[in-house]
């Protein structure tokens, strides 16, 4: 083997290896997510608008300071941008609703079966394919899901309301995903981000300001949460997966992203004392093997 072939491998291994690495940092940062929800000071929703409001100016800079973008706008466009916007905001508002009505780990874990609701809407809008590995996938996340809600069934309405709401995040994500598919060929996906964030935080606004609940933070420290839950989680856990996406296999990224709700609970384990049941530790590993083998076969 010659030298300079010898230094194009080791150097597409280290890419590959800061890339994984780049792929933990970022779930690592959507895992805090959740966490910053909680520890927030303002309501659910108006959470989810300064998560987008504050992450909005970095995406137009990222937009602006990319030479070469594709900047081609028209009305499908917009129209894509406006949909995407609206399952976007509809997820956000919904999931930080569930991360207060039920454990961190149940609204983190359900709200990541969206890839499920992603093949599904895949296979009933697109004709696309589903193999018998995405159904016993989706059979086993569900059956999951099923050991990881029935608890909260003893425990009160407002946790079952809390899991239930995590699942229709899950939904309205992969309605989000599902409204930009077509989108991606023709823009860059910092412009869609935009675009699509633009519209989200127009429509979270004016609910923000109807709903009975804080608005802004009472001092430096809930501003300092909202700001970490904008900038952390948003914009750097967002970009780090996104770049390392585009230098690691489908498969070993699937794997890499589901340790966000892994640490997402146990960063809530030693933090709010949100402890799992065998149970619970059983439907979580059961749903988290299932988004892998639907994510796998898709």
């Amino acid at each position: 083997m010659k030298t300079e072939e010898r230094l194009d491998i080791a150097k597409g291994e280290g890419v590959k290896t800061v890339a994984f690495a780049t792929l933990l940092a970022g779930s690592a940062a959507l895992g805090l997510s959740p966490i910053f929800v909680r520890l927030s000071d303002v309501g659910p929703t108006a959470s989810a608008f300064w998560r987008l409001a504050l992450a909005l100016p970095v995406l137009w800079v990222w937009v602006l300071a990319r030479k070469g973008t594709r900047a081609r706008t028209s009305p499908s466009l917009f129209g894509i941008a406006v949909l995407a916007g609206v399952f976007f905001a509809a997820d956000l508002g919904v999931w930080h609703w569930s991360i207060v009505y039920t454990t961190v780990a149940n609204s983190t874990l359900l709200a990541n079966v969206a890839p499920v609701f992603v093949t599904l809407g895949g296979w009933f809008l697109y004709r696309q394919r589903v193999s018998g590995l995405f159904i016993a996938g989706m059979i086993t996340a569900l059956g999951g899901t099923t050991l990881l809600v029935g608890p909260s069934f003893s425990l009160g309405a407002t946790r079952v309301v809390g899991d239930s709401l995590g699942v229709l995040a899950a939904v309205f994500y992969a309605g989000y995903m599902l409204s930009i598919k077509r989108a991606r060929e023709d823009v860059s996906t910092a412009l869609l981000m935009a675009l699509g964030t633009t519209v989200s935080v127009a429509l979270l606004l004016p609910v923000v300001l109807l709903s009975p609940q804080p608005m802004f933070p009472r001092g430096l420290h809930g501003w300092a949460v909202l700001v970490g839950l904008a900038l952390v989680s948003q914009v750097l856990g967002q970009s780090l997966i996104a770049y390392a996406f585009a230098h690691l296999t489908a498969a070993l990224s699937s794997v890499a992203v589901l340790t966000q709700p892994v640490i997402a609970a146990v960063l809530a384990w030693i933090l709010f004392g949100e402890a799992l049941a065998w149970p619970q530790l059983c439907g979580a590993a059961l749903v988290l093997t299932g988004i892998f083998v639907a994510r796998r076969s898709s």
